[in-house]
């Protein structure tokens, strides 16, 4: 006779959910798997587009948090910057032209900035969380993100040997950006007075430079 395993009556299985991954913890293993090798710009993107428009502004925006302006990464970063916050405004999907996709980074130069950014925003991630209206209408924050990320891209395009000057709109970008990856409205807020106060560092900039030249002409 067999004997067949009986119900167990009142037990309930309970499936553990998945444990979502972290953008840090991408950025960790993204920088073991390009390490020793150059990286076209497409391939970086196509693996971070994955999550959406943030998780590539992040990156694409933390070398510039320096105080020291970056010669050669801001004119090819800010220009793809840009365009992803015309297609964020616009509502559109993530796209990169083709001639800026086939841009090699330098083998050591991604690695390591992959795993500065993982190490930085993995204590970001502690304070990101849903909240305030931005889970109830995040379509109408991310077109004002967009706007506000495409006027720092285009900011980082200037060819300024002034500190700060790629740093101020970075920081504005990658608030933004973070509060998009998790709805968080008051690190949008945050990014928000941050644009703010970067387009009164340009004002003063440009007012500065305007009074030493005249004073230069005179």
């Amino acid at each position: 006779m067999s004997l067949e395993p009986l119900p167990l009556a009142g037990v309930i299985c309970v499936q553990k959910p998945a444990l979502r991954r972290t953008l840090s913890s991408q950025l960790a293993r993204l920088a073991a798997g390009f390490r020793d090798r150059p990286v076209p710009l497409g391939e970086l993107i196509d693996v971070l587009q994955l999550r959406g428009y943030d998780a590539l502004l992040i990156f694409l925006a933390f070398p510039f948090i320096t105080p020291v302006p970056l010669p050669g990464f801001s004119t090819p970063f800010g220009i793809v910057i840009a365009a992803l916050g015309l297609r964020m405004a616009l509502a559109q999907k993530p796209w990169v032209a083709e001639r800026m996709r086939t841009r090699v980074l330098p083998a050591r130069f991604l690695p390591n900035m992959l795993l500065v950014t993982s190490k930085i925003f993995a204590r970001l991630e502690k304070l990101l969380k849903p909240r305030l209206l931005y889970p109830t209408y995040p379509a109408v924050f991310q077109r004002i993100s967009g706007v506000i990320i495409l006027v720092c891209g285009l900011l980082l395009l200037l060819p300024l040997p002034v500190p700060f000057s790629n740093a101020f709109p970075a920081l504005t970008i990658i608030l933004l950006a973070a509060a998009g990856l998790e709805r968080d409205g008051v690190v949008f807020l945050a990014g928000c007075v941050q644009f703010v106060l970067c387009i009164g560092f340009f004002a003063a900039l440009i007012l500065g430079s305007s009074e030493v030249w005249h004073r230069f002409l005179s």
